[in-house]
């Protein structure tokens, strides 16, 4: 691994897993980390729900704007972490690959969207714990 880890979450919309997971990665690892996150099919725009979440943690994602996966993301990453990506990610021999199987936000209410992002909070700090030891 590099001297800084490189993270990639990837999903199919970038616009509600995979922006959550980077944006508490990114808050929690305070530049020990690098993030990316991308998706196969990017929306148009984060999930208002995800936003609405993401701001209780004080965390703003609405300027933030999903984007699609390309094969140097991946290239450059140390861990790609996928959510419900299925095949549309490439595979790079020696990159440590996770599927985490979450919840996919899209139409659901903010309730559902919380309970999703504490999910990933939960997993993003053991990752962080892994990458850095703390």
């Amino acid at each position: 691994m590099s001297t800084v880890p490189e993270v990639l979450f990837v999903c199919v919309h970038n616009a509600g897993r995979s922006q959550m997971a980077a944006a508490l990665l990114e808050h929690h690892a305070q530049g020990r980390v690098h993030v990316r996150s991308a998706g196969s099919e990017p929306s148009d725009r984060v999930n208002p729900a995800v936003v609405e979440v993401m701001a209780e943690l004080g965390l703003d994602v609405s300027r933030r704007f999903p984007t699609k996966l390309a094969t140097e993301d991946v290239a450059a990453s140390d861990v790609v972490i996928t959510m419900g990506c299925g095949d549309a990610c490439p595979i790079f021999p020696g990159k440590r690959y996770e599927d985490w199987v979450l919840t996919d936000p899209a139409g659901r209410g903010a309730a559902e969207v919380r309970e999703i992002r504490d999910d990933i909070d939960r997993r993003v700090r053991a990752l962080l714990e892994e990458l850095t030891g703390g």
